[in-house]
Formats: structure tokens, sequence, C-alpha cells
């Protein structure tokens, strides 16, 4: 089977080089294709947005990796990719939580968006709460040791 994926728009920021301590203190702009600015209606009255994109940069070497080091801190467990948030695996895609500072037209001011400049953005979604947060959520002791 084969997917066929178009981007809804891209990021704009200054990150040029992946690294999660820059890209979470960033202000990004998601710069949404003209045709589609209607789908944006409301969102504005939605505090957060869960951002789904493509890490477009990810060497194809890092798509074939099966176990990695959460946060790549070495002190941490190998574990399989699908245990963790590593961009490192076989389908791109990343997908974040972020705060919503503004939308005019079709471009959305957001903070907190761990993309780098120029990432296709596949879909977005409002945060809500009561979907978004299970109120019996576990994660493993060495996670948040």
């Amino acid at each position: 089977m084969e997917i066929d994926l178009t981007p809804i728009g891209f990021v704009k920021n200054n990150i040029k080089e992946w690294k999660i301590e820059d890209c979470k203190k960033v202000t990004s702009e998601i710069i949404i294709k003209e045709d589609l600015k209607e789908a944006l209606s409301r969102i504005d009255e939605f505090s957060h947005i869960i951002v789904i994109y493509w890490m477009h940069k990810l060497p194809p070497s890092q798509r074939s990796i099966i176990k990695v080091h959460p946060k790549g801190n070495h002190t941490l467990p190998l574990v399989g990719v699908f245990a963790s948030r590593s961009p490192a695996r076989p389908n791109p895609i990343g997908i974040t939580t972020v705060k919503l500072l503004e939308r005019r037209g079709n471009v959305l001011k957001v903070t907190g968006l761990d993309a780098i400049d120029g990432t296709p953005v596949l879909d977005i979604k409002p945060y809500i709460p009561d979907d978004n947060s299970p109120t019996e959520a576990k994660t493993p002791g060495w996670l948040t040791a």
C-alpha cells in the first residue's frame, strides 16, 4: 500500500538545524495554503493546537533505526523507537502540541513547535483537554527519573 500526503502548509522560523532545546523556545509561523484558509475558521478560539508535520530533513539512515536512547540521553535505557519521541523512525512524522498566539488570515503564530524552517505541515487539530489528556496515563520510571 502506498499513502499520498500533501502538505497543508509550511513552518517559518529561524531554526535551520533541529535542536530540541532551541525549538521549544522559538516563535514560529505556520503558513497554511491560501485555498485552505477557511479550514482555520475559529481555530483562534483554542489556546493550544496539535501540529502534525513531516521531518523532511531526517537522513534516510535514521529511518532504519529501531532502538534509541530516549531524549538522546545515554544514561537512559535503549528502547524501541515506538516507545520514544525520537525523530529517528520509519516514517518521520512529528506531532507537537503548541501554544497558539494568534491567527492572521492563513498564518498561525505559535510557540513550542519543535520543527525547523520549511518543515511541511500535514495537519492541525485543536488541543481539547478532555480528549487529549487521559486521566490514567502512566510513564515508565526511567523516563521521569
